[in-house]
């Protein structure tokens, strides 16, 4: 058997490490996990009411066309629900984007270090991904701008940005977008949307009217807590909605995913409360980084992306074997790290402090 040549050599996606796993490796009795963008809050309590309410419906399909969620998205967000794509989490809208817009000889424009999976969605389509530098860790839409071709199809723009954690402001995307040749679709994947505390940041709904080449790209995973259920939406001209719908899967997004979903919009409460702690928790990460006197990116979603000065596998299990899992991988001394609870923060600035301690003491008496 022969798979298609498009995948041949394409990498697995790799989750954070698994704590049970860590645990069971290391021989440790608690695990901080602060490797996957997860709300450490969980979600709002309102979601197990409306769960406990679906424990006789499981032996049914799921409404396919996710009609209520979609009209309680529409009141929420203020749109028409004809705007709206629901995805089992929003990586699915992105598989769909891809399925649906590229094909061998397609190009699409991406940063190049971003979120992955909008590279593994170009290449599974027989597309090419132009990757374009960051600048300071944030998009450069100029250079974007510039490598857009004919043959461009999509360009896909984070924001924030995953892993590094900047945004493109409002008046940076509006001379973008302005620029955007028709044939080119800009999928903005907003999915750290709710954590921006930033008045520069777009809002990039208001911006669908004059520019019915967007694809805002928003999810339930993050501030709503609802990863395992894996629920994302797209807000798009409806042109674009049918282009979606007719490669989206039936039944795409399961019944507790939507259920859960629509409760979690009915308590914004709960998404001030964690989007305030999150502020909290970034604010003293970054001061002990700033003591330290490590570089950082400022940090708009609940992550914060900076340099140790270490390599990064190092770091990486010099932490792990306190009992801490963050990410690496992503350059030669840099890290990604959640933002936790408060005593999850402070045991990774008291963890990061012994890190650099360390290595310097070394250094000194080398």
């Amino acid at each position: 058997m022969k798979p298609k040549t498009s995948i041949e050599g394409l990498a697995v996606y790799q989750p954070g490490k698994n704590p049970e796993d860590v645990m069971e490796e290391l021989g440790l009795k608690h695990i901080i996990k602060l490797s996957s963008n997860e709300n450490p809050y969980g979600c709002s309590s309102q979601v197990f009411t409306a769960l406990q309410d679906m424990k006789d419906q499981f032996h049914l399909y799921p409404d396919g066309a996710s009609l209520k969620l979609k009209e309680k998205l529409a009141e929420h967000l203020e749109v028409d629900s004809r705007r709206l794509i629901v995805g089992n989490g929003s990586d699915e809208i992105i598989q769909m984007v891809c399925r649906a817009y590229l094909e061998p000889g397609a190009e699409a424009v991406i940063a190049d270090l971003s979120f992955s999976r909008y590279e593994t969605g170009i290449q599974i389509e027989g597309a090419t991904p132009i990757k374009v530098p960051l600048k300071e860790g944030t998009h450069d839409l100029e250079a974007m701008l510039q490598a857009i071709t004919d043959q461009t199809r999509i360009v896909f723009v984070c924001n924030p940005n995953n892993p590094t954690g900047t945004i493109v402001r409002e008046s940076e995307l509006s001379a973008f977008l302005d620029q955007i040749p028709e044939h080119v679709l800009v999928v903005l994947d907003e999915a750290y949307y709710e954590y921006v505390m930033d008045s520069s940041y777009p809002d990039s709904i208001s911006l669908l009217d004059y520019n019915p080449q967007i694809l805002i790209l928003r999810t339930f995973s993050k501030i709503y807590g609802l990863a395992s259920l894996r629920v994302g939406y797209g807000i798009t001209h409806p042109e674009v909605i049918e282009s979606l719908e007719r490669v989206r899967e039936p039944f795409n997004v399961n019944a507790l995913g939507q259920a859960a979903a629509i409760a979690a919009l009915e308590d914004q409460s709960f998404v001030t409360y964690c989007r305030y702690q999150n502020r909290r928790g970034i604010e003293k990460i970054t001061n002990k980084l700033e003591e330290l006197g490590l570089k950082y990116f400022p940090a708009h979603g609940n992550f914060i992306f900076f340099d140790t000065g270490i390599p990064a596998e190092e770091a990486f299990q010099f932490l792990l074997h306190r009992g801490l899992i963050i990410r690496a991988g992503f350059g030669e001394t840099v890290l990604r790290a959640t933002v936790g609870k408060e005593d999850e923060n402070q045991q990774l600035v008291e963890a990061l402090e012994a890190l650099i301690k360390s290595k310097r003491g070394l250094a000194s008496n080398a």
